[in-house]
């Protein structure tokens, strides 16, 4: 089964950059600088940050259905990130390189399973909860921070494109 992840588009978070700390304040978000490379994941382009770039950590419902899975964290935005993270059969090393929570959610927003897998594992992870007929979504989130990751959806077959 071929499936897509994706990242968040840029365009809700654009006007952060270019806020002051206390505008960023008033938002729950924090401008900081990267020190470390992993450590400062990038929702939209789904790489980590290089240390010294700067970053945006802002408050982000990722999961907006009217649900007890309703759900919000805190995220990092990288300033550099332009282009949302979406391909197909391909994991970003952002994800590879942490223990992930994969949580399945049907079409109402309720979760039906989830897993706990080392990223260097996670299409097995993906294929199998997708194959799952109630389930309609994933989300990954980083295990240790609990924090959103990505959004996993079922994809059309790119053998049936070629």
């Amino acid at each position: 089964m071929d499936f897509r992840i994706t990242g968040l588009r840029r365009e809700p978070f654009e006007a952060l950059f270019s806020m002051t700390p206390e505008q960023l304040a008033e938002r729950g978000a924090v401008r900081k600088v990267a020190d470390a490379k992993p450590g400062f994941p990038c929702r939209v382009s789904l790489v980590d940050a290089e240390p010294g770039e700067e970053v945006i950590l802002v408050h982000h419902e990722h999961h907006s259905a009217p649900t007890p899975y309703r759900a919000s964290h805190a995220i990092y935005i990288r300033a550099q990130a332009r282009d949302t993270y979406d391909r197909v059969n391909e994991v970003p090393e952002l994800l590879r390189l942490r223990v992930l929570s994969v949580r399945a959610f049907d079409a109402q927003g309720m979760m039906v399973d989830a897993d706990l897998v080392d990223g260097r594992e996670l299409e097995g992870s993906i294929r199998r909860l997708l194959a799952r007929p109630s389930v309609d979504r994933l989300h990954i989130h980083f295990a240790k921070a609990g924090c959103y990751a990505a959004l996993v959806t079922r994809a059309e077959s790119v053998h049936a494109q070629a």
